[in-house]
């Protein structure tokens, strides 16, 4: 009775589970699925928020320090007494302060130092962007990778399709007498060898939903994932003009990618560390206020009166306000040092500026002119398919009709196998390239 009264529950869980590992992951998923997991991005974010809180702390420079203190001390023979004069009794002196301290004025470093903090945590933002970017064109070339191989196992099956049916008749040309028996040996090896192409693609695709799984961070990589297969554009349809040119995306890249923006963001924050190493060079002035408070018990030879704890509270307070002005002089050098350093500093992230737009547009470059070739070499491979079909036809009605034999029909077989591949190659090849060029130019990549 207890195993009926589970079995909806049962059975529920069942179809869950099998819901869950047919689930295919769209691009889009695995992205979103990825942002939300990385390491890498999650230790990004930590970065980022120990920018916020170094930022936090310049901010709260303004703010005065409060500091409080108590000491207990006990004299022997002679000891002072609270008007400072030197007596012979024995003594306890407890005594308690609170003291503040506010920057009036520093050479202006406490503001340029909020304005460093603040770039850099906007480039710890935009290198979370930039993080995030990276792992979005990774994730869609591994994806695409995937694709690719299942269109690869798919024409491996083809092959074997084909070859089966060579075999079957075959062995009927055999039985006709029309073909000597090598004829279908060879055929058999032929299929053998095509399993064998088989068997790798097939451990190709599952690699590389592996490798995708691993970089989703999946907990069970290999526990029934798999993606969709979206319908792709054919590289073929379009002029070539559909390719942006490489002038055209940079314009757009260079004033939107977050590797430029945090270039340029860190350049600015070395700028203002310039003026806080400068300000070492201006006097400072603080407000100082304090508070102490104390009592004396004296104890030894002679007539001894103590003033009472209340009353000594009243007439010990000391209360102190006032201005301290810290002038430099001379410091051995080391403010001149701090400035050359934050110069040199400068010039150093100009550079890094400069090489972050070149490696932009040479990246650019790159995409540019291999979307181009991926788009040329599918068309050749197109009429390579499409002439290698005719010819694979050709050699099979010959060796169907016994007029060639199973080493020219493999060849013509193998042929066209090799067209398909080039073609796919080029196909996913083209598509990867000219999303890179549309990421580029602003446009998220999806599929």
């Amino acid at each position: 009775m207890k195993v009926k009264q589970y079995l909806p529950l049962i059975g529920l869980l069942c179809s869950l589970a099998a819901e869950a590992q047919d689930h295919l992951w769209t691009l889009e998923e695995c992205v979103r699925h990825a942002t939300e997991n990385n390491i890498d991005l999650k230790q990004r974010l930590l970065e980022q928020e120990t920018r916020e809180i170094e930022a936090n702390t310049a901010r709260n420079s303004w703010l005065p320090n409060l500091n409080a203190g108590m000491g207990q001390n006990f004299d022997f023979g002679r000891s002072p007494s609270k008007d400072g004069v030197i007596v012979d009794r024995n003594s306890a002196n407890s005594s308690a302060y609170l003291q503040a301290n506010m920057p009036l004025f520093d050479g202006f470093r406490i503001p340029h130092t909020i304005a460093a903090r603040r770039l850099d945590l906007q480039a710890a933002i935009e290198s979370l962007h930039k993080a995030k970017d990276d792992l979005a064109i990774s994730i869609t070339s591994y994806y695409l990778q995937a694709l690719y191989n299942k269109e690869i196992l798919n024409i491996a099956e083809l092959q074997i399709a084909l070859t089966g049916e060579q075999v079957t008749r075959t062995e009927a040309l055999v039985e006709a007498g029309k073909v000597p028996l090598s004829q279908l040996y060879d055929i058999r090896a032929q299929r053998a060898k095509d399993e064998v192409t088989r068997t790798e693609a097939r451990n190709n695709v599952k690699l590389s939903l592996l490798n995708l799984a691993q970089l989703l961070e999946l907990e069970r990589s290999d526990a029934g994932f798999d993606i969709a297969a979206p319908i792709l554009p054919d590289p073929s349809t379009g002029p070539t003009t559909d390719i942006p040119m490489p002038d055209a995306v940079y314009a757009n890249a260079v004033a939107l990618k977050p590797q430029i923006r945090e270039q340029e963001l860190l350049l600015d924050s070395r700028r203002r560390m310039l003026q806080v190493a400068r300000a070492g060079y201006f006097p400072q002035l603080n407000l100082n206020l304090s508070y102490s408070n104390g009592y004396y018990h004296y104890s030894g030879a002679g007539d001894i009166s103590n003033v009472p704890f209340s009353d000594q509270l009243r007439q010990n307070e000391r209360k102190t306000i006032g201005l301290s002005l810290s002038i430099p002089i001379f410091s051995r050098f080391e403010v001149r040092n701090n400035v050359r350093t934050a110069r040199a500093g400068i010039l150093s992230q100009e550079l890094s500026v400069e090489n972050a737009k070149k490696v932009l547009y040479k990246e650019i470059q790159q995409a540019y002119l291999n979307a181009v070739a991926a788009r040329e070499k599918y068309a050749a491979s197109t009429e390579s398919v499409e002439a290698g079909r005719e010819a694979f036809k050709y050699a099979e009605e010959r060796y169907a009709t016994g007029r060639s034999t199973a080493f020219e029909y493999n060849e013509s077989k193998t042929k066209y196998a090799q067209s398909l591949s080039e073609q796919v190659q080029a196909k996913y090849d083209f598509i990867f390239r000219s999303k890179i060029l549309d990421f580029y130019n602003g446009r998220p990549i999806t599929l």
